[in-house]
């Protein structure tokens, strides 16, 4: 039997996707009856949605017999090109659950060992009480993940990232004071320059390198004898300056907390750091993680 051609040219735009979702059912069920109980629809509504998408098509799509109902030529023409499109669908719906479950898994959130230890726990605390909902993974290193794999969702950064499709927040540039105990900033006395210090003695992340060029622009005369102790665990760097070992560098805001005194401060603070907070791309097509992202920003400006 030949195929009756479909009237004019039918466009995407023009196809009633749920008239091909009847026809479907339909086809599959074998019966109006059966079809609408499927689909949850009252057995007129699914006439009348396979009458409309005939009238449409200009086409006779089922014989309707009183055994039920039986696909034409044309019918089995469409059901042909239908049905894929019906699977693809599907997948299409899983895709879109699938973003869903994206937004609702949780944020991982980058900061470092410092950052850990003294911002970290009232900002969590905060986060839960203003987004109990969400949930938070915390990634603690002083190495920078790399938000383009998605290693994390959002960083706390001392620099500014060169990456052009990363989005950046500057929180603030931080200044950097030298921190120790009372004693031990006493005892180093008032010198008028920073190259009549003497032997101080400094727990860092290392000895020489970019510190001791950075210092020495200030007038500082340091070398590798005056770091007795180096370690790149700044909670260990935190617990020997509390011990009189030395000297620590920590940015004001955490200072402040740590039961410490500034060293030298006459001679204000030895570097300024920016403070960035960094994410991926995905913040304009994730809600969570722009409520996340946003309520971090809002909380260190504040703090």
């Amino acid at each position: 039997m030949a195929v009756k051609p479909i009237a004019g040219r039918q466009t995407l735009n023009t196809l009633d996707w749920n008239g091909l979702q009847a026809f479907i059912m339909c086809a599959d069920a074998g019966s109006f009856s059966q079809a609408a109980l499927r689909l949850g629809v009252t057995q007129p509504t699914l006439s009348r949605q396979i009458y409309a998408l005939e009238q449409h098509l200009g086409v006779t799509l089922f014989e309707r017999l009183s055994t039920g109902l039986v696909l034409t030529a044309s019918g089995e023409h469409l059901l042909r090109f239908a049905r894929p499109m019906s699977a693809n669908a599907e997948q299409v719906a899983l895709a879109i659950a699938g973003l869903t479950t994206a937004t609702e898994s949780p944020v991982t959130l980058s900061v470092s060992e410092i950052d850990a230890l003294f911002r970290l726990p009232d900002l969590l605390v905060h986060l839960r009480q203003v987004l109990p909902h969400v949930q938070i993974d915390v990634q603690v290193s002083n190495q920078v993940s790399d938000l383009k794999r998605r290693e994390s969702d959002i960083a706390l950064r001392s620099f500014r990232p060169q990456e052009p499709d990363l989005i950046t927040r500057k929180i603030a540039d931080e200044p950097i004071w030298f921190y120790g105990t009372k004693e031990l900033v006493e005892s180093y006395g008032l010198p008028a320059r920073p190259d009549q210090v003497g032997a101080v003695e400094i727990i860092g992340f290392e000895r020489g390198g970019r510190l001791i060029e950075q210092l020495a622009v200030q007038g500082w005369q340091l070398t590798q004898q005056n770091f007795p102790i180096v370690t790149l665990f700044q909670g260990l760097q935190w617990q020997l300056v509390k011990r009189g070992a030395g000297l620590g560098f920590f940015p004001e805001k955490i200072g402040e907390q740590t039961g410490l005194v500034k060293a030298f401060e006459h001679f204000g603070p030895p570097m300024t750091i920016p403070l960035w907070l960094v994410t991926h791309r995905e913040l304009h097509t994730n809600p969570r993680l722009r409520q996340v992202f946003d309520v971090i920003a809002k909380w260190l400006l504040e703090h």
